[in-house]
């Protein structure tokens, strides 16, 4: 991931009335929303937020109902006009742009996922993808050329001629999908994209988004109301409450340090199956040995560990297999090499699995896990009682 700043919001303030300017000292003074709101009839959407987005990061803001991240959300493409405060996007201030710049702003460079899908129901699949090149001018067959390549990356090849209404929830949400990504803009704002979806159809669509983003790596920014969907999701996180932004961080990190009570609450009811990955709970092993190593260096080493099995790496760090001390003490009885008690009896994973995928093969396992990367280096292993003790 690039760690250039894509979206950076300073100081933004939301006010929804008849003067909202005329709130802010109010505001600044520490008076309540609900007094504000009792008193002068303004409603305060979002006050003071400030935050970076990342190119190329999927950022979560997360809330309840209330707690101001649609609004939030709207004011990143100026359906809400903020009351104070500036949205940077690639070193551009977009609350000052005007009219013409603002268009073009909203037409190439942004797309917006609605919860309800916002589908035009009168037209197909095909067509409603195709909208947003047709307002850019883009001559037809480059359109539907696009259109078609689009709707096979949200796995909806073959349905182009279908209305909305001959489709599930989740195809519907495919489709809003594709269409917010046929224009190709750097950012895509989703809206609770998937709450109204049932709960398998909506685990189904964040691994699709998961798998989309690894490909296209867009700079997403996601609202939602569920933390355990923010923490699957999410590269970092803010948390919402009454139009402030309480805490930021990787899921990691607020699950570790939660700022106050409140956080502390949400993070009561995360799953940390679904959130927690095997680079999070991975250790470096203290003790391996080397192919080129003999049966006694390899039964020292398990000595001097207190452990009973070792993995065996080439000179590239590349896992060749595992061997155990019982084996090695009658391996080395009977005249036997390393490589010829080598095992492959163990699990493999890669640092991205869920903790949910492992905790199956904690339970059946004999050895630790290990943990490879593309070119089956060894990363990490992960014993068994890390995973188990992780559930309670």
């Amino acid at each position: 991931m690039s760690h250039a700043v894509k979206v950076k919001v300073e100081n933004l303030t939301k006010i929804f009335g008849r003067t909202p300017r005329s709130i802010l000292p109010q505001l600044k003074k520490g008076v309540s929303k609900a007094k504000i709101l009792q008193d002068s009839g303004h409603t305060v959407g979002i006050y003071n937020v400030s935050f970076e987005v990342l190119e190329g990061e999927i950022f979560v803001i997360m809330g309840l109902s209330g707690s101001g991240k649609s609004t939030l959300i709207r004011c990143l493409n100026l359906l809400n006009k903020p009351t104070e405060g500036k949205i940077w996007v690639d070193d551009e201030d977009v609350v000052k742009f005007d009219h013409k710049k603002l268009r073009e702003y909203r037409q190439s460079r942004t797309a917006m996922v609605f919860q309800h899908f916002g589908l035009f129901t009168h037209k197909t699949v095909l067509n409603n993808v195709v909208y947003g090149l047709e307002i850019k001018g883009i001559p037809l067959s480059k359109r539907m050329e696009i259109a078609q390549t689009t709707l096979e990356s949200v796995g909806l090849q073959g349905w182009g001629d279908k209305y909305p209404s001959q489709l599930s929830g989740g195809m519907q949400q495919r489709v809003g999908l594709a269409r917010a990504l046929a224009t190709n803009p750097d950012i895509l704002l989703m809206d609770e994209p998937f709450s109204a979806l049932d709960p398998l159809i909506k685990r189904e669509m964040q691994q699709e988004l998961l798998d989309i983003q690894s490909k296209l790596k867009k700079t997403i920014i996601f609202i939602t109301h569920d933390i355990n969907e923010a923490f699957k999701l999410g590269d970092r996180v803010a948390i919402m409450k009454d139009g402030i932004i309480e805490q930021i961080g990787t899921p990691d990190e607020i699950l570790e340090a939660p700022k106050n009570d409140y956080i502390k609450k949400f993070v009561q009811d995360i799953d940390r199956s679904r959130v927690l990955q095997a680079k999070n709970i991975m250790f470096k092993p203290s003790a391996l040995i080397s192919l080129k190593d003999g049966l006694k260096v390899a039964i020292k080493e398990m000595e001097q560990s207190g452990i009973s099995s070792i993995f065996v790496l080439d000179h590239e760090r590349r896992l060749n297999g595992l061997i155990t001390i019982d084996d090695a003490l009658e391996g080395l009885r009977n005249n036997k090499t390393l490589k010829d008690i080598l095992t492959h009896d163990f699990f493999t994973t890669t640092p991205e699995t869920y903790m949910q995928a492992l905790i199956p093969l904690a339970t059946e396992t004999k050895y630790p896990i290990a943990v490879l990367d593309d070119q089956e280096k060894l990363l990490g292993i992960i014993v068994r009682v890390t995973v188990l003790s992780n559930l309670v």
